[in-house]
């Protein structure tokens, strides 16, 4: 079985998307971009295409959500609650929604961000004794 994970995300406009998530510190795998596409490289075997609509919409049959909808939840494991909270305090600085406040539980440290496309990052931290 494969181990590997690609999540597909359409955009606006890749500039601009590539701009906010390099300044999240992300990068990107020049072998997969194109004038319209990037893959986002988020771990060894996690990847995000940031795909302009147009071209999203050449996998698909259906429409498109808008920013007022969500399909998903984008749920990335952080190594502290620091990072956790550097990263959306960065994401909030270069123009992300902040759509709610730090969920705070004895075992974990959520929080998210609204990305510059209407896509919901989730980030959180959970104590490594907690999860057997």
């Amino acid at each position: 079985m494969n181990n590997s994970i690609f999540i597909n995300l359409p955009i606006e406009k890749l500039s601009t998307s590539v701009e906010f998530f390099s300044g999240l510190g992300f990068t990107f795998n020049p072998q997969f971009t194109s004038k319209d596409s990037t893959c986002m490289i988020i771990g060894p075997n996690i990847f995000v295409m940031l795909l302009e609509k147009a071209k999203f919409s050449t996998f698909i049959d259906k429409s498109i959500t808008d920013k007022n909808s969500v399909e998903s939840l984008i749920a990335l494991s952080c190594e502290s609650t620091d990072e956790v909270r550097n990263l959306c305090e960065k994401a909030f600085s270069l123009g992300a929604r902040r759509y709610k406040e730090p969920d705070v539980y004895p075992f974990m440290f959520g929080w998210g961000f609204e990305d510059l496309d209407g896509h919901i990052w989730e980030l959180f931290w959970m104590n490594p004794e907690h999860v057997q």
